[in-house]
C-alpha cells in the first residue's frame, strides 16, 4: 500500500533549480532514505513534506488525501531536525511532553505516552535530566522520543545522526532501525552518508541536481546501479569507459575487459566492477603494479596502476594481503561480477 505519493514536485530558487518533477511513492511503515551530494535537493524535498516550503508545482498526498492543502501542524507528519532543537531550560521529560501539551491532553495522558516512549527509546532513568547532563546519543533519542510521543503517520529525519561520532553512530543507526520496526510509522530520511542510507533504508532514493536518478533496495542500488552518477556516487567502483564487444568490453588503450555484455556489439557503455570483486592472480585480463596497500580492519585496499588507465583500478581484499608497493601483478574478475550500463 502507498502511503506517500510525491508527484511531479518542482521548486527553484531565483535561478536554482531545487527540485526538476520529482516523483516518489513512499509505502505505509518503510524506511526510505533520500541520498545524494550536497545540493542535489533532498532536504528541500523534506520541508515541502513537513510544509516549511511549498512545491512551485506537482502534487503530494498522503493515503489519497492532499497534505499541501493543509498547514505544517495539521499535517499527521513529524519532523526530526539535524540540531535536535532541545530545550535546554527543560528536563526530558518536559521536552518530551512539551507538543502533547500544547495540544492540551489531559495530564494522565501525557504522563501515560511521556513514560512509554521514554521506556521505549531506554531514557527512563535520565526522565529528570536536562539535555546539558545527557551524551550526544541520548540527546538524538530525545529529540526522536519527541518526534514519535504525538505519533505521527510520517517521521522526516534530516541527517539526523551527523552530530554523533562514528561509534555511538554505528549505536544509533541500529537503534533507528529497531524503533522504526517496533512503532511501525513511516520514516523518511535524508542523508548524504552511503553507509547510514544502506544500513538503515528499505528503499533508497538517489538524487542529482534536482532530480531522482535511481530508486532501489540497498544491495540492488549497490550491485546494479542503473546510471553512471549511482555507479560512481554509492560506493567505491572501478569504471571503465568503452564500447560493448564479443564477450565483454573493449576499453581503449586498455583491450577487451570482461563482461557478460547483453547489448549490440559497437554500443557505448560503461563497465563497472566493485573492488571486492576484483582478484589478484595469474591469469588477468589486466597487469599493473602496485601504488599502494591500506589495512582497514579485516579488508586491505589495494591500488594498482594500469597502463592506459588514468587512475589506479582499486581491489579490496578479506585480511591481510601478500602484495607490496611495486610488486607486478595481474588482475581479473568474473565476467558475471561486472556491471554494463547505457552511456
Amino acid at each position: 500500500m502507498t502511503s506517500l505519493h510525491i508527484q511531479d514536485v518542482s521548486r527553484s530558487f531565483g535561478d536554482v533549480t531545487a527540485l526538476a518533477g520529482v516523483s516518489l511513492e513512499i509505502r505505509q511503515g518503510e524506511f526510505f532514505a533520500l541520498l545524494g551530494p550536497s545540493g542535489c535537493g533532498k532536504t528541500t524535498l523534506l520541508r515541502i513534506l513537513a510544509g516549511f516550503e511549498s512545491p512551485d508545482g506537482g502534487r503530494v498526498t498522503l493515503d489519497g488525501a492532499d497534505l499541501l492543502a493543509l498547514p505544517p501542524h495539521r499535517r499527521p507528519v513529524n519532523l526530526m531536525f539535524q540540531s535536535y532543537a532541545l530545550f535546554p531550560h527543560m528536563t526530558v521529560a518536559k521536552n518530551v511532553a512539551y507538543g502533547l501539551e500544547r495540544e492540551r491532553l489531559g495530564r494522565a495522558e501525557v504522563r501515560r505516552r511521556v513514560h512509554d516512549v521514554l521506556e521505549t527509546v531506554g531514557l527512563t532513568a535520565e526522565a529528570g535530566r536536562r539535555p546539558h547532563r545527557l551524551s550526544g546519543g541520548q540527546r538524538q533519542r530525545v529529540a526522536l522520543a519527541r518526534a514519535i510521543v504525538k505519533r505521527p503517520r510520517v517521521l522526516l529525519l534530516d541527517e539526523p545522526l551527523s552530530a554523533l561520532d562514528k561509534k555511538v553512530r554505528a549505536e544509533m543507526q541500529l537503534e533507528l532501525k529497531r524503533l522504526q520496526n517496533e512503532v511501525g510509522i513511516t520514516f523518511v530520511v535524508v542523508t548524504h552518508d552511503q553507509e547510514e542510507a544502506m544500513s538503515l533504508a528499505d528503499r533508497i532514493a538517489v538524487f542529482k541536481e534536482g532530480r531522482v536518478e535511481q530508486i532501489d533496495a540497498p544491495v540492488t542500488l549497490y550491485e546494479r546501479p542503473g546510471t553512471p552518477f549511482v555507479a560512481d556516487f554509492v560506493g567505491a567502483n572501478n569504471l571503465f569507459t568503452g564500447t560493448a564487444g564479443e564477450g565483454g568490453v573493449d576499453v581503449p588503450g586498455i583491450g577487451l575487459l570482461p563482461c557478460d555484455a547483453d547489448v549490440a556489439p559497437g554500443t557505448p557503455v560503461l563497465l563497472a566492477v566493485r573492488p571486492e570483486k576484483v582478484r589478484i592472480g595469474e591469469g588477468g585480463r589486466l597487469s599493473g603494479v602496485v601504488v599502494d596497500v591500506s589495512f582497514y580492519g579485516g579488508v586491505s585496499h589495494v591500488s594498482v596502476g594500469v597502463e592506459g588507465r588514468s587512475g589506479p583500478v582499486l581491489v579490496a581484499t578479506q585480511g591481510a594481503t601478500r602484495v607490496t608497493s611495486g610488486s607486478p601483478v595481474s588482475l581479473g574478475w568474473a565476467a558475471g561480477d561486472a556491471v554494463l550500463i547505457a552511456q
